[in-house]
């Protein structure tokens, strides 16, 4: 880029610089803030709603001040506002945060800046990705203030509840708007992910194969293909339901009674058609929440441990792996809806199998970590936060995808804890690593450490608190979505649980302030951060520090080397970024060295990379 072009673009104007921008790194900042306020709006739901599982029978002002007499009459929710908001947590929370927020604010700033590009593939394109998810926040949002009420049903919508408007009053206008809201959101999605695909593909620059790309960018890329298969399946799902609700078609419904109305004129359709077009994408759903998050991680992780990753090829065949089993694994949430045995066999073995890649995941965080020069930064207590996430919650899955168990536990609070743990709290800890770490690069600035620190020790305790026990009630056969436990006395020996753990999510709220003040005030007032903080060898960290529509000044910098040159043997830098050269002692340290073989043997060191070899020409590199 010349210098020219550079200045041209320093003379955008406010609109087109800081609202309708093409420029990825203040896109990625849009969707970043977007997801953050929507966090502090799905956060808040579900502490008004497990006040209300706390202190049933307890009236608290602020929530009749907050949601209104008609859905809290003195201070106490209404049972079917309850049901609205577990659904709008739900949808948020998934949607909203962990795929709009972290997808698109990483996949944004991290795609071209870590592959060598000046941009996205179609800056328009990734504009128009923001905006439609900015118009899908805002009509779901306004589902708050229709009369009967936001959708209710769960965030899965369900039909029938979801496709006959007179169901309930969450049924009616505010189902019709999270519909549209989430078609919206599809379109974003489909948007950024046709861009990241190409970005990745066509816009690498001079000597980087696809066997030098960072780990972050592998998760980012196959999270965009991940969404460009499974979310077409959603929307088909939501637009039958539209038809259903609005046009008289019976995809869904059969036979169906709704009080003194009798039998309504619905036959043939099928509620099972609907779950199983949802969880087609609702499984892949997971892993393109939380393979971001295990990319983030793995940067996050091998640039604080002064580490080269370990086992950069079994990471990548990982990720591929996860990629491909996620969309032959759905039925394990439908083990109950009377699903032929076999089929069920099935998914139970290919969901046990899908454990491996993540596990393989987990042993390589484990060992980058063992024995380094581990500093201790606020990115990467949340990276090691997410680990410690994945593997608790990564083991009660094991559970649920067993039929035999999951008949029992089904629908029970063991697997709100489950997915809360390894989804939830996994996502937000990678999204949160991922913001500390690259903060200096979005904004200029530095966080503030002893604030980062408070944020994630009362957000992690907090957590731990408020999801492990659930795994306990789920075992003791506690259904999920109760409005009020009083009513079954079987189920009162929890009460005093369910006041430990709203006490903890409203400790985590109080967290989030601590995060919240941290990162609007460091925008502005924190420390003046360097061109390259955290001495790491990715090629953001070569871009000027004055943030340029167009990344580099001059040329963009040209591949050497894989991203984890840390701490390498025969040479005194602690790291060596990509773009610089491999120098003549380098190959002859190579050349001459040896590995042990497993019978105590010496060979050479490049005889044992024939494998790495093949590997490079399957995916047909860019040669320098």
């Amino acid at each position: 880029m010349s210098t020219e072009h550079a200045d041209h673009h320093h003379k955008e104007t406010f609109i087109s610089k800081y609202i309708f921008s093409m420029d990825h790194k203040m896109i990625s900042k849009q969707f970043l803030i977007t997801g953050i306020i929507m966090g502090v709006i799905g956060m808040a739901m579900s502490i008004a709603f497990r006040m209300q599982l706390a202190y049933p029978d307890t009236g608290f002002p602020i929530l009749e001040w907050f949601f209104g007499s008609q859905w809290a009459p003195d201070g106490k929710l209404d049972a079917g506002y309850y049901m609205a908001l577990v659904t709008l947590h739900g949808t948020i929370m998934v949607f909203y945060v962990l795929t709009a927020g972290l997808s698109g604010t990483f996949a944004n700033l991290l795609i071209p800046l870590q592959i060598g590009a000046r941009d996205m593939a179609s800056p328009f394109m990734n504009m128009l990705s923001y905006w439609f998810f900015f118009a899908s926040s805002v009509v779901l949002l306004s589902s708050l203030f229709v009369e009967t009420g936001p959708a209710s049903g769960g965030w899965t919508i369900y039909p029938p509840l979801s496709a006959l408007p007179k169901a309930m009053p969450g049924s009616g206008a505010g189902m019709t708007l999270w519909l549209v809201a989430i078609v919206l959101f599809i379109a974003s999605s489909l948007l950024g992910g046709i861009n990241y695909i190409s970005t990745v593909l066509n816009m690498r620059t001079k000597g980087m194969s696809m066997t030098r790309m960072p780990l972050t960018i592998w998760a980012l890329f196959l999270t965009a293909v991940l969404g460009l298969l499974s979310f077409p399946v959603l929307l088909g799902g939501g637009l039958l339901l539209l038809f259903d609700r609005g046009f008289g078609t019976s995809f869904y419904l059969s036979d169906i009674y709704l009080g003194s109305a009798g039998a309504l004129e619905h036959t043939g359709g099928s509620p099972i058609l609907f779950q199983h077009l949802f969880w087609f994408l609702g499984h892949p759903e997971v892993y393109i929440i939380i393979m971001p998050a295990l990319g983030i991680t793995s940067e996050v992780i091998a640039v604080n441990s002064r580490k080269p990753i370990f086992g950069y090829t079994a990471m990548v065949i990982s990720l591929l792996g996860i990629a491909f089993l996620s969309f032959i694994v759905w039925g394990h949430h439908m083990f109950i809806t009377g699903m032929n045995p076999l089929l069920g066999a099935v998914f139970l073995v290919t969901t046990l199998i899908i454990a491996v890649p993540s596990a393989v995941k987990t042993f390589n965080f484990l060992a980058t970590l063992w024995r380094g020069n581990i500093r201790f930064t606020n990115g990467m207590m949340f990276a090691i936060g997410l680990v410690s996430f994945f593997i608790s919650g990564g083991l009660t899955g094991i559970f649920l995808g067993n039929a035999a168990l999951d008949i029992q536990l089904h629908d029970t609070y063991f697997v709100v804890g489950h997915f809360h743990i390894v989804m939830g709290c996994a996502a937000i800890f990678g999204m949160l690593a991922g913001i500390y770490h690259w903060f200096p690069k979005m904004f200029g600035r530095m966080m503030n450490k002893p604030l980062g620190y408070i944020h994630f020790w009362l957000t992690f305790i907090s957590a731990y608190l408020v999801f492990f026990p659930m795994h306990f009630m789920g075992l003791a056969g506690v259904p999920r979505r109760y409005y009020a436990f009083t009513l079954l006395p079987e189920y009162g020996v929890w009460f005093d649980v369910n006041v430990i753990m709203t006490l903890a999510a409203i400790l985590g709220g109080i967290a989030q302030l601590f995060f919240l003040y941290n990162f609007f005030s460091s925008i502005f007032f924190g420390k003046k951060a360097g061109t390259n903080p955290w001495q790491s060898n990715t090629l953001e960290w070569t871009t000027p520090e004055e943030r340029i529509h167009g990344n580099w000044d001059g040329p963009i910098p040209t591949v050497y080397r894989w991203a984890y040159d840390y701490s390498k043997p025969g040479s005194d830098a602690d790291f060596i970024p990509q773009n610089v050269p491999i120098d003549g002692e380098e190959i002859e340290l190579f050349e001459n060295a040896t590995s042990t073989t497993s019978d105590g043997k010496e060979q050479p060191e490049r005889e044992t990379l024939h494998f790495w070899a093949l590997l490079k020409r399957w995916f047909k590199p860019n040669e320098i």
